[in-house]
């Protein structure tokens, strides 16, 4: 039975991880995969790892001479993986997608909390505070919703707009065929969009898509909305929309330097990150802690397509979700 090591440990990675199960022991860690605890995989030929894990050139160099074969990403994301130093030392394995409708609702969830300040209601009649002031938002019905990247979760989160009955702009370099979406530039994205949702991969082509000249392109009403990854936004150039009232706000699943930050219990230490203390504290900034494929779908379908892809390693059969380095590419 060949021994896998899980890094970034969470309670609610190994109720799935250990249901479905069958071929092989896995040793689960709290810590971060890492160039420090990279040694903690030592006698496996596997490890599984996260979003956050820091998979640099000299973690990928520790484990090829610990002997691990193959890494298998239990999430989409494969940004924090120096793939060029892979090449030809592991393969490399991903879940390109799990549950799409997860993020697209969650994405759906953050704008109404946030239009309708649905989380300053809570807290206020929690206090029996049962004044309306400073709650008013505005009908999403009549809005047009720009939507960059139309993936699996791009175009669940259209579909979810379209029942609201909203328009829909969209942005995408492979825009989907026969989808009846309609595709414009980013910049008409900007200038017409009520709310923008993010919805693509982190590549040199979209680190920043929002930053200081897409922000000044906005209507002050407009709310940008990130489930997606933390780079896409410049977070200075945004704290600086929200201070100069450019735009109406933000709701962000995902920050741009989140990985000590996110997924962790810090609410008994100062955090000094002073760009997401001030966004915390604004009180048209939305923010929850990577939360968006947090769903019972979600995490089976994760263990599920995880697992399959050590199964067919080990068989030595075809990697469906191999993530190659392509010179030139990345």
């Amino acid at each position: 039975m060949e021994k896998i090591a899980f890094f970034d440990t969470k309670p609610y990675d190994r109720i799935y991880f250990d249901k479905l199960n069958k071929n092989f022991e896995i040793e689960y860690f709290e810590s971060r995969l890492r160039p420090e605890s990279a040694r903690l995989a030592e006698g496996c030929r596997a490890v599984c790892a996260f979003v956050n894990d820091d998979i640099s050139a000299k973690t990928v160099q520790t484990l090829a001479n610990l002997g691990v074969e193959v890494i298998a990403m239990r999430c989409a994301g494969y940004n924090n993986v120096a793939l060029k130093e892979a090449q030809g030392k592991m393969k490399v394995v991903r879940v390109p997608a799990y549950s799409p409708y997860a993020v697209a609702e969650h994405a759906m969830g953050m704008i109404l909390m946030l239009n309708r300040k649905l989380h300053k209601a809570y807290i206020r009649t929690r206090d029996f505070n049962f004044s309306l002031n400073g709650l008013i938002g505005f009908d999403l019905h009549g809005k047009t919703a720009g939507v960059i990247g139309t993936g699996k979760i791009g175009r669940a989160f259209i579909d979810i707009c379209r029942g609201f009955g909203m328009e829909v702009i969209a942005n995408d370099p492979f825009p989907a065929e026969n989808s009846g979406i309609n595709y414009v530039s980013r910049e008409e994205i900007f200038q017409r969009s009520d709310i923008i949702s993010l919805h693509c991969p982190l590549t040199e082509d979209t680190k920043y898509i929002i930053n200081a000249q897409a922000l000044s392109l906005m209507k002050p009403e407009t709310l940008i909305v990130n489930t997606s990854r933390g780079k896409l936004i410049d977070s200075e150039a945004l704290l600086t929309a929200l201070n100069e009232k450019r735009i109406g706000g933000a709701a962000l699943d995902v920050y741009e330097e989140e990985t000590d930050l996110f997924f962790e219990d810090n609410s008994d230490r100062i955090v000094t990150d002073e760009i997401l203390s001030l966004l915390v504290s604004r009180p048209n900034v939305l923010i929850t802690s990577h939360q968006a494929f947090l769903t019972r779908e979600a995490l089976q379908s994760i263990a599920e397509i995880t697992l399959q892809n050590l199964q067919d390693y080990f068989a030595g059969r075809e990697l469906k979700y191999e993530i190659k380095y392509k010179s030139g590419r990345g």
